[in-house]
Parts: C-alpha cells; structure tokens; sequence
C-alpha cells in the first residue's frame, strides 16, 4: 500500500501473526498466534482492516480499523481500535504513515471521517491526535476524509 525508505505499509496476512504476537505482548496484550492467525482471518470478512508496518523483519507497528454506519452522516464512520508502535521504533513517522494508509482504506470504502478514541489516561495519543490533524470532541478525536479546499 504504502512504502518510504525500506518501511512498507500493507495489509496483515496470516503469516504476520507471530510477529504482531510479539508485538502486541510488548504492549501488554498477550494473545496466541492462532488466535491471532483466526482474528486476522476474521476481520478481513468483517467492516475492517488490519495494516502492518513491515521493515526487514516483524511488523513494527499495526493499525486496526472498523467501520460502521451513523446516524449523523449518509457515509459510514471508520474508527481505528488499535493503534500500535513497537517502543524502539517510535518517532520516526510510523504512527502517521499507519493513520495516512488507515485513512486512504477509509476513503476507499466509502467513509466520511476518521475516528479515534481516546481514554484521559493516554495522553501521548492525545497528543500525536492533535499532531495529525484530528480535533478532540470529548475522548474522541476525528478528521474529516474530504479533501480539504
């Protein structure tokens, strides 16, 4: 989907599962590898998407993204569940590259905005949020998918 200097953006595929294993655990989310190998399977039947940031070896970050209709808007609301960047590969434009690939997939589908939820105790995310062109509405952050003119 999208690549800049060696780091690849693109879909999870089964064969991701040991490595987002060992990087979802790093955040303190243990789950199997055949669990996740079912999940990813799962979601790509599902409103969703998965996105890995892969260089020269494990994925080193994630993004998973669900989308559903509102009442509020004709076209459907992506919102991302899990953002993920493995510790040593932060600050290096990860995050964004994972946030730009999850809102092209959103486009693609046919969503309107971008939703990010966000509880008072993480404010890093607050902070990247803001940092990416979200505006904060309670402990939600959303962007607008239009093109701005």
């Amino acid at each position: 989907m999208t690549s800049r200097h060696g780091l690849e953006i693109r879909t999870a595929t089964p064969g991701d599962a040991a490595g987002l294993a060992e990087l979802l655990e790093s955040a303190g989310h243990a789950l199997s590898e055949r669990d996740l190998t079912e999940r990813l399977g799962a979601l790509r039947h599902a409103s969703g998407t998965v996105l890995v940031a892969v260089q020269w070896g494990p994925p080193s970050g994630l993004v998973v993204l669900h989308w559903y209709p509102t009442l509020d808007d004709a076209r459907p609301t992506a919102q991302v569940t899990t953002l993920l960047v493995g510790s040593e590969e932060r600050r290096r434009g990860i995050g964004r590259l994972l946030i730009k690939a999850a809102s092209q997939a959103a486009r693609s589908a046919g969503c309107g905005r971008l939703e990010v939820l966000v509880g008072p105790e993480e404010p890093s995310l607050r902070g990247f949020c803001r940092a990416t062109g979200f505006s904060e509405a309670g402990g939600r952050f959303t962007r607008s998918l239009r093109k701005q003119g």
